[in-house]
């Protein structure tokens, strides 16, 4: 009889590019791994948080952090790998898609650490996911570094463009000598008796 509801316990169908090996010679390293992919880590989730929550599923034998390739700082992934393949089979069961630092961690099989997979892969040193993320999360630094450099560029321009004044164009000095030359005449009585007759004549017009 077939399942309707898959077991929490089965891998993804994913395959590491770097994999040396054919799909059966992967599906049984599958079947006896003690090894699991941590992934959607926060950047600043510590080693002791992670040794926390999946060692309720097992003993752990040990935990390699994911780096970023060029600052050797955390990237977002690790690797928690079990003295026993049943343990990583119950971290799956019962720790994938909970949360870990407020976000919704993503466990997977692997068929196994070997060194040199601890560093991201994108082209920035971090992993490739991040190099194209459009949206802000706090978790993973701010931007993807797409939208970093599209956020830089879209500064540039502004500064270039809005950026205050600071060379005075050619002929405003003249311009502005010719302005504080003409002075206003200050107003004196004999204009207030001017306009004055200027507006009774105008209003002895209007009565005619």
């Amino acid at each position: 009889m077939a399942n309707i509801v898959q077991p929490l316990c089965v891998p993804s169908s994913y395959k590491d590019q770097q994999y040396q090996g054919s799909s059966t010679d992967l599906a049984k390293d599958l079947s006896n791994s003690t090894t699991l992919y941590v992934g959607n880590l926060s950047f600043y989730t510590t080693e002791e948080q992670i040794y926390e929550l999946f060692s309720k599923a097992g003993e752990i034998k040990r935990i390699i952090m994911g780096l970023d390739k060029y600052q050797k700082t955390p990237c977002g992934f690790c690797f928690v790998e079990y003295y026993h393949h049943q343990d990583a089979l119950d971290c799956m069961k019962y720790i994938n898609s909970t949360k870990l630092d407020e976000r919704i961690i993503r466990t997977d099989l692997d068929p196994g650490y070997r060194d040199g997979r601890q560093f991201g892969r994108g082209r920035s040193g971090g992993q490739v996911r991040d190099e194209y993320r459009q949206d802000y999360d706090t978790g993973r630094g701010g931007w993807g570094h797409v939208r970093a450099r599209q956020e830089a560029e879209r500064a540039r321009r502004q500064k270039e463009e809005y950026e205050a004044i600071t060379i005075i164009p050619s002929g405003a000095q003249e311009y502005k000598g010719k302005s504080s030359g003409s002075k206003k005449r200050d107003r004196t009585e004999d204009d207030d008796r001017e306009n004055r007759e200027k507006a009774i004549k105008v209003c002895i017009v209007c009565i005619r």
